[in-house]
């Protein structure tokens, strides 16, 4: 039986031919890259890629890619992703979307595609404001920040949506930097080979509306500082000297230093746990009190819902003897007058 051989992709035949048209400075630039040198790297014909996106900055994404994708409207991105995965389960779909478009308008079609553990990659670029409708505040956007929408400041609580996507079940939860080139390359990798729903929040930097809305831990020191590297197996300890730790005093975090403590009084990281409540609980830790946790919360395997209808149908079909002429003459018709 012949084979088709997959063509050793490079970075740039995911580019396409269309001027990239973000502010200059957007972290938007970086992911762009990260993807396209992922997407050369996992082995999939190009015409095997699909993506989606729905409304905002970021939703430019399809436009740039040399793939299949769709522009779609706002806030709708996962449920026609999630239909185009069902169509056709030999696709790698992907959707790209921001903190306004998935978690506002699009708040009930963004959790449901994580709950069904539909074999979608949801990229969520966080960069906590409206950017294309000039710098109203977000769902993301913390209390106290004076925006156009809000210039005596925001008096709801924001929110979180690594805890969103696990209070949901999400199979796959993932955080990461744009500016952290590696990292953001690693963990969307790793999405790309989870099989089900994954979500990657990408912590993004809006030049124009939000500027340095993540210097705590982007610059120099808050790298190491205020940065916590998520590794499975391994204790939860940051800091330039790894100095650091994270451990549990009746349920809650605290941060010790190591050699206080000792290394065996750390929380050990356990992303595979089948409970989410270790992750619920890193995903409730935050800048200034807490270091932030960057990495894979959580990657556990569970059916994804393109499987399950296959086998569905497959039992249905087995079960089914009849043909399309015994189904028009059997019981089960109307007699029109």
């Amino acid at each position: 039986m012949a084979t088709t051989e997959v063509p050793q992709y490079k970075k740039k035949d995911f580019a396409s031919d269309q001027e990239v048209r973000w502010c200059p400075g957007c972290g938007d630039y970086s992911i762009l890259n990260a993807v396209q040198t992922v997407f050369a790297r996992l082995g999939i014909p190009r015409e095997k890629f699909v993506v989606v996106s729905g409304i905002g900055c970021s939703s430019r994404f399809p436009y740039y890619m040399n793939t299949y994708g769709m522009h779609t409207v706002h806030g709708r991105a996962p449920g026609i992703a999630s239909g185009v995965k069902l169509a056709n389960p030999d696709l790698s779909v992907w959707v790209v979307t921001g903190d306004g478009d998935a978690l506002a308008i699009g708040g009930n079609h963004f959790i449901h595609a994580l709950r069904r553990n539909i074999d979608i990659k949801i990229l969520l670029f966080n960069n906590r404001i409206y950017g294309l409708t000039k710098g109203q505040a977000s769902p993301t956007s913390p209390r106290g920040k004076r925006t156009a929408s809000t210039p005596f400041g925001v008096l709801d609580p924001p929110f979180n949506p690594i805890s969103v996507a696990l209070g949901v079940g999400a199979t796959f939860v993932a955080r990461t930097v744009d500016r952290f080139g590696k990292h953001l390359q690693e963990v969307l990798e790793r999405a790309a080979r989870h099989k089900g729903s994954a979500l990657v929040e990408i912590y993004q930097n809006c030049v124009i509306f939000n500027q340095g809305a993540y210097d705590y831990l982007t610059d120099k020191e808050g790298r190491y500082e205020h940065a916590l590297y998520l590794e499975h197996g391994k204790p939860l300890r940051f800091g330039k000297d790894l100095e650091k730790g994270i451990r549990l005093n009746r349920w809650r975090p605290e941060v010790v230093r190591v050699d206080e403590v000792g290394e065996d009084e750390l929380l050990v990281h356990d992303e595979k746990s089948p409970s989410p409540a270790e992750a619920f609980l890193l995903a409730q830790m935050d800048y200034p009190e807490f270091p932030v946790p960057l990495g894979v919360f959580r990657d556990v395997e569970a059916p994804s819902l393109e499987e399950e209808m296959v086998h569905q149908t497959e039992e249905i079909r087995q079960k089914t003897h009849e043909d399309l002429l015994d189904l028009l003459r059997g019981k089960n018709h109307w007699e029109v007058k």
